[in-house]
């Protein structure tokens, strides 16, 4: 049936109770459901059948492409109900190469039709698609992402053969994971850490917190520190363009992120090594990064890590290290607000927080794995969210946040049609080489259009 195109399979079953029994029934039903990219309803029979030789269970199930949806009690009856996304299985089965093309020669098809109307949906919706709920599946997760970056890094330096990685460390969230996944390339690698070159830049607006975590996790890590301020560097090309230094500009932020850039690739240089990107995926979907600045690097190892994933991954890290001021420093850094500290800090704190001014990272990565994970539409990633983060968010600050989303993706894509190498570790990846073939150029139009849809039925 699947193979005709049939997207959802129905099975009236008599399969009778043995004991455990039902385990391996619930496990067969997803497994098919898995296998075929459909949903599978199954209706088993129950009170009521002759109990001569056997008795039955009315186990009945509805399940998703692997997943159980709703299922009733042995014994108990009665319907179950949830809803199918039947749209999701096709963008599944469009995404798998090596799923069958459809064979319908001779095959009986019936015709129907349903009243389309919008139902209240009973299934959850996981406001954090990236990160799995159950703490072990995470924490298997988070060593399968780090093992699986450092794996990169350990390929890319063997075929370079470079003697050393060159990273800008700032205490934020990033360049931390960056810096852990080196520490554990060349522990792989046979290497000593002190091969490491992690570059501490402060700026105009580096906080003494960021800068204290930054240099003392270095040191507990066994890394090589190099401390180089761009405030000089800096204020000298303000000079050469004639930039005003109280002009707190986008000039005035990239410059600083440029200079931090060029020190990198320039140390690199000097030393025969490889510059560590430590971008992460929501900044590449919003292009939240400077363009020849942070953007750049010689290999980037957390360009399809998300930024919800990448805290859990700092998180993992700092739970499961033996090394305890290791442990306390990452807590910290976890505590820190985001922030890329261009603007001068107010009273010793930063003032510039990233998700004041392009939105919840935890909205941004839900529209980008509804989006490219299944393809959805505004209207339908506007509606799960609001199922999704209804607590959280009023409607008018999803819809807000998702506009923002649309508009700076579309903008921004020159910026990824020019990204550096780096490990690709789930599903969603916006690499030009593979996942993300997109014009730089593409209109955001019909987006936009049905987002406006969306505005004018606001209340």
């Amino acid at each position: 049936h699947a193979l005709a195109g049939a997207t959802v399979i129905a099975n009236t079953s008599a399969s009778d109770e043995m004991v455990g029994k039902s385990g391996y029934r619930e496990s067969l039903i997803a497994n098919q459901s898995a296998r075929l990219v459909a949903a599978y309803i199954y209706a088993n029979a129950g009170e009521g059948e002759s109990t001569q030789d056997v008795v039955f269970g009315g186990h009945n199930m509805i399940a998703e492409n692997g997943s159980i949806l709703a299922k009733s009690k042995l014994f108990v009856g009665g319907a179950v109900v949830s809803e199918i996304d039947v749209q999701k299985l096709m963008a599944e089965r469009r995404k798998m190469t090596t799923y069958p093309r459809e064979q319908d020669e001779e095959y009986l098809r019936i015709p129907f039709s349903l009243q389309m109307q919008e139902v209240e949906l009973t299934r959850f919706i996981d406001p954090s698609p990236f990160v799995p709920s159950d703490v072990q599946r995470r924490n298997e997760r988070c060593e399968e992402i780090m093992m699986i970056q450092a794996m990169g890094l350990k390929k890319r330096l063997e075929h370079t053969k470079a003697k050393c990685v060159v990273l800008g460390i700032s205490g934020g969230l990033d360049s931390t994971l960056a810096l852990l996944v080196c520490a554990k390339a060349f522990d792989l690698l046979g290497i000593e850490r002190s091969r490491i070159h992690a570059i501490t830049m402060p700026g105009f607006g580096t906080t003494d917190r960021t800068y204290q975590n930054a240099c003392k996790l270095t040191k507990e890590l066994g890394a090589s520190l190099e401390e180089i301020s761009i405030c000089e560097s800096v204020l000298q090309h303000f000079k050469d363009i004639h930039q005003d230094v109280n002009c707190h500009d986008v000039t005035y932020e990239n410059a600083q992120a440029r200079e931090r850039t060029q020190i990198l690739m320039d140390i690199a240089n000097r030393d025969n090594g490889l510059v560590i990107g430590t971008g992460d995926l929501s900044e590449l979907a919003l292009g939240w990064a400077t363009y020849n600045g942070d953007h750049m690097s010689m290999y980037a190892v957390n360009v399809s890590v998300p930024k919800t994933l990448v805290r859990y991954l700092v998180d993992y890290y700092a739970q499961t290290t033996k090394e305890k001021q290791v442990s306390a420093i990452l807590k910290d850094v976890l505590d820190t607000p985001v922030s890329p500290e261009l603007l001068p800090p107010v009273d010793g704190k930063i003032s510039q927080k990233t998700e004041d001014l392009v939105g919840p990272y935890e909205l941004h990565d839900f529209y980008l794995y509804s989006m490219f994970r299944f393809g959805f539409s505004p209207r339908k990633i506007y509606r799960l969210a609001c199922l999704a983060f209804g607590k959280e968010y009023d409607k008018k600050t999803i819809y807000h946040w998702l506009r923002t989303f649309y508009w700076r993706f579309f903008a921004q894509q020159f910026k990824r049609s020019c990204l550096p190498d780096g490990p690709k570790v789930g599903s969603v990846a916006v690499s030009p080489r593979g996942d993300l073939r997109m014009p730089s150029d593409a209109s955001a139009q019909v987006w936009l259009k049905e987002l406006e849809e969306i505005e004018e039925n606001l209340e």
